[in-house]
């Protein structure tokens, strides 16, 4: 196996990682920043007031992205399992 070929895995791992966890961090982003605007309004200084909707907010993201997400997940593994032969040579 060339280093070419490992940095190239590296690279897609990581790559397929950044895509898997970019709409889950941009909801509770999002979601964070509506509560901080609410709690900074009614000077509301409640840790679970950000904690709760954030975690709803992911579940609900899971359900939705839920199946493209693994989808994304199963073809790059199948991809990488298949192309194991032509790596070793």
């Amino acid at each position: 196996m060339t280093p070419e070929a490992v940095m190239t895995l590296a690279h897609q791992a990581m790559y397929v990682g950044l895509v898997l966890a970019a709409p889950l961090l941009f909801v509770a982003l999002i979601v964070g920043l509506v509560v901080s605007l609410f709690q900074a309004a009614t000077q509301i200084n409640e840790s679970t007031l950000s904690f709760i909707p954030k975690l709803l907010a992911i579940a609900v993201t899971m359900v939705i992205a839920g199946p493209w997400m693994l989808t994304t997940m199963l073809d790059y593994l199948r991809h990488t399992l298949t192309s194991i032969p032509t790596l070793v040579n």
